[in-house]
């Protein structure tokens, strides 16, 4: 009997565990097992899918391409057996999608709506976070990020850049007075991140020449919602995207403040999501509903 989807759910659940044992454990398995069958597997191919040390499992390149497959094929049979059970051709399923917190609460949540009126049989699960996660590992099918993405075989999609702002509240402004030059954003409270990528400076442009500001401030988040959140409360100045702050701007509250001498700087957004030959339909239906939306929101602002 041909048992090789059986396999290629054991294998891909050790690549997501990054163990025998906790791949054993989640399958009612043995580790000893796990570890047998995944041996078959290197054995019928004749290739090395999995480096074992004493501390951790590392996929070779062959076991990468063979881990993109199984989960593609693992995906058409699941979508196979959901589609005829549910009478029909429907597009169903899940889609896991990772995002950034204000780009998902402000470009992707806005839109689920309409796109649940076209596809009730899909199923969206969404995680908000401004750290970026492994696809792979997360079993992440779509991740929306902003920003400079780092070399890697994912397929990006690019759909288009918003540029950071400074920004505080008419009621901070009032109360500290509103900077517009580089001497004067000093004795200001600059609201930060408390990435392990951020800094604690501003560019700033001084005369024809850009430098980078020393901020200090009293709050650090770890999103930008959470820093914009603290900004419409009169904590301090913030910068970040402007997708974060345009409905406040809008309404009023929020003031951007210091774009005389703010360099243009613009931060790009793109859908990124694992290679392969094919798509599942649920998730080329999502993009092609989105990606135009999404562009043209962006290039409104």
């Amino acid at each position: 009997m041909d048992n090789r989807a059986s396999e290629m759910r054991v294998f891909s659940r050790v690549v997501e565990t990054g163990s025998f044992s906790e791949a054993g454990r989640r399958l009612h398995m043995t580790a000893s097992a796990v570890g047998k069958m995944v041996g078959r597997i290197e054995t019928r191919l004749g290739v090395r899918l999995i480096e074992r040390s004493t501390r951790r499992l590392a996929l070779t390149d062959d076991g990468q391409v063979y881990y993109d497959r199984c989960l593609q094929i693992l995906q058409d049979m699941d979508d196979l057996d959901n589609n005829l059970s549910k009478g029909g051709s429907k597009i169903c399923g899940t889609i896991r999608i990772s995002a950034s917190v204000g780009f998902g609460m402000y470009e992707l949540e806005p839109l689920l709506p309409e796109f649940w009126a076209m596809h009730p049989n899909v199923t969206i699960d969404l995680s908000l976070s401004d750290e970026v996660v492994d696809l792979y590992l997360e079993r992440t099918d779509l991740a929306f990020r902003v920003g400079s993405l780092p070399a890697s075989n994912l397929v990006a999609t690019r759909i288009g850049s918003s540029p950071r702002v400074i920004v505080a509240s008419p009621q901070y402004l009032a109360k500290h007075g509103s900077p517009s030059t580089i001497a004067e954003l000093e004795g200001h409270n600059c609201l930060g991140f408390n990435f392990r990528r951020s800094v604690s400076s501003w560019p700033m442009r001084d005369g024809g020449r850009v430098t980078e500001q020393p901020v200090t401030g009293n709050f650090l988040g770890n999103s930008g919602e959470a820093v914009r959140r603290m900004a419409v409360r009169g904590a301090g100045l913030a910068r970040i995207g402007l997708f974060h702050a345009i409905e406040d701007i809008r309404a009023g509250r929020l003031v951007r403040i210091l774009e005389d001498v703010s360099p243009p700087e613009t931060e790009e957004v793109f859908a990124v999501h694992t290679g392969g030959q094919t798509m599942a339909p649920r998730l080329r239906a999502l993009l092609d509903f989105a990606l135009p939306r999404m562009r043209a929101s962006l290039a409104a602002q």
